[in-house]
């Protein structure tokens, strides 16, 4: 599946939708600023948190980190584990923050 921008995120839920979204952050960044909605699952947690997610093997996830690497490493452990919509904010929080957003 295709990555995401910040840009599309934010058309997303501006119209109201209300994806899933999983910051797999430390907990303290995520509680330093969060995403609406964005569910703290840390990269280095998601091995144990699986069968908390099985519920949306079939669904769109977007994953975040600060700038996209940590959530590219989500986004492939995810796909190998048969996820399979999967996609990356571009750029992370960061970017999201940097639109303004």
């Amino acid at each position: 599946m295709a990555d995401i921008t910040p840009a599309e995120l934010h058309q997303r839920q501006q119209a109201g939708e209300t994806p899933t979204i999983i910051d797999v952050r430390e907990p303290w960044e995520h509680e330093e600023a969060r995403m609406p909605g964005a569910q703290n699952i840390p990269l280095g947690t998601l091995p144990e948190k699986l069968d908390d997610l099985d519920a949306w093997k079939e669904q769109e996830i977007i994953v975040h980190c600060k700038s996209g690497a940590r959530s590219g490493q989500a986004k492939a452990y995810l796909t190998q584990q048969g996820f399979t919509n999967v996609r990356n904010l571009l750029g992370g929080y960061q970017a999201y923050a940097a639109e303004g957003i």
